[in-house]
């Protein structure tokens, strides 16, 4: 028997990066099916201001969740410098403002650690993803990607932190790597699919 599983997300390139991610192809016999959450929008969106991750994503699943008879999939994610007390953290979509784009965010954070010693400018990101049915929360799991904040951007692919994100044993940032190469050693692509391995259970 399938398990259809919804993101709640009203997003087509959100949904491909998770397909892409989960490393296997959803075939019709397939036990898991993911698609998105139907009329995302048009529903009472969920307010993200908890001060974690984990609920944060957990909210996110158990709200959605309760106009679906389907299992609802939510992520939070995030960039975490711990010299700087823990920021981004949870506000690193909204770190230089509401309306920021991904350049004014890193400027502002290239800025804060600008007098930072190459040992101080350790980092890590995290992702949660949550998954719930019927309002209550089936699964959490949480991943991590540790690297450092070099002092300039490099490479153009990526996306938000990713010029700025650093590892070292592959003398590359995230917005260097290929997408297989970033899909394997993400926090979001280690979360998906340590989730994959309980989805079928639920």
């Amino acid at each position: 028997m399938s398990v259809t599983v919804l993101l709640a997300s009203s997003n087509q390139g959100k949904l491909a990066e998770f397909l892409a991610m989960s490393d296997f192809v959803i075939l019709p016999r397939s036990p898991i099916r993911l698609a998105l959450l139907g009329n995302f929008a048009d529903g009472p969106a969920f307010e993200e201001s908890a001060p974690t991750f984990a609920e944060n994503a957990a909210g996110k699943a158990m709200h959605y969740s309760r106009f679906t008879e389907d299992a609802v999939l939510a992520d939070d994610s995030g960039l975490v410098v711990p010299a700087l007390g823990g920021a981004p953290g949870v506000r690193s979509a909204r770190y230089a403002g509401p309306n920021a784009t991904s350049e004014q965010r890193n400027a502002k954070l290239l800025y804060e650690m600008r007098d930072l010693a190459a040992e101080n400018r350790r980092a890590y990101f995290v992702c949660v993803l949550a998954i719930a049915i019927k309002g209550a929360a089936t699964a959490i799991i949480s991943a991590r990607a540790d690297g450092e904040i070099l002092s300039g951007p490099r490479g153009n692919a990526g996306f938000g932190y990713d010029p700025i994100f650093y590892l070292r044993e592959l003398d590359k940032t995230f917005a260097e790597l290929t997408g297989d190469e970033k899909n394997a050693l993400s926090h979001r692509g280690k979360a998906f699919r340590r989730l994959l391995s309980v989805i079928t259970g639920l």
